[in-house]
C-alpha cells in the first residue's frame, strides 16, 4: 500500500498552479500532498453512484454537484480536491475552481489518504465551514457523517449499507445499499 506522498514546505496557490496538470496535488495548511496512486475501482464505483444518485435531487434544490478532480480553494495554503462535493452558493463557483467551503463534501476511504481524511481534511473542513462532512468506508460499507454546529464538528453519526442516509444540509435521501451495490434489505 503506497501513502499519499507529502512533501515538507509551506506551500501555497501559487505554488499549486504551476505543477504538471497530469498531478493531483493537494494542499493542507500549506504541506503539500501527493494523490498517488490512483483511487481503486470500488473507490470510483462509490463516487459514480453517489453522482448518478444525488445530482438531478441537488441541481432541483439550486445547487451543483462535482466530483474530483475539481480543485477547492478554502485559501491559499488549503486546496483540496474531494471526491464528491455539492455547492449552493453560486458565487463559489468560477472558471478554474470552487472558491470557498462547500455545503456538503463526501470522502470515500482509500487506504493510502484515510488518516489524512479522517485527521487534517475533518479538521480545515470544520475550521473553513463546511456543514456536512460524510465519510464514506467503501470496504467496511458503513459511513460516517459529521454535521457543522456553532460548536464544530461533534461526534459522527454512522450509517450501515443496510441503512438511507438523509443529507442534512440538503434534505436528500440515498439509500445506502444502493451506493454500496448490495440487495435491498
Amino acid at each position: 500500500m503506497t501513502l499519499a506522498v507529502r512533501k515538507d514546505r509551506k506551500y501555497t496557490y501559487d505554488d499549486y498552479c504551476t505543477w504538471p496538470d497530469e498531478e493531483r496535488w493537494e494542499i493542507i495548511e500549506g504541506s503539500a500532498y501527493n494523490m498517488s496512486p490512483s483511487p481503486s475501482v470500488k473507490h470510483q464505483r462509490v463516487v459514480s453512484l453517489l453522482d448518478r444518485r444525488i445530482s438531478d435531487k441537488v441541481e432541483s434544490k439550486g445547487c451543483s454537484l462535482f466530483i474530483a478532480p475539481t480543485d477547492v480553494v478554502l485559501d491559499s495554503c488549503n486546496i483540496v480536491q474531494p471526491d464528491v462535493f455539492v455547492v449552493c452558493d453560486k458565487k463559489k463557483i468560477t472558471e478554474a475552481s470552487i472558491q470557498g467551503a462547500p455545503d456538503l463534501i463526501i470522502e470515500i476511504i482509500s487506504p493510502s489518504t484515510e488518516l489524512k481524511d479522517k485527521r487534517e481534511k475533518k479538521s480545515i473542513y470544520e475550521r473553513f465551514g463546511v456543514k456536512e462532512y460524510i465519510i464514506v468506508y467503501p470496504d467496511r460499507e458503513y459511513i460516517e457523517r459529521f454535521i457543522l454546529d456553532n460548536k464544530g464538528y461533534g461526534a459522527p453519526e454512522m450509517f450501515n449499507w443496510d441503512e438511507s442516509l438523509k443529507f442534512h444540509s440538503l434534505d436528500i435521501t440515498v439509500n445506502l445499499w444502493e451506493i454500496f451495490e448490495r440487495e435491498k434489505p
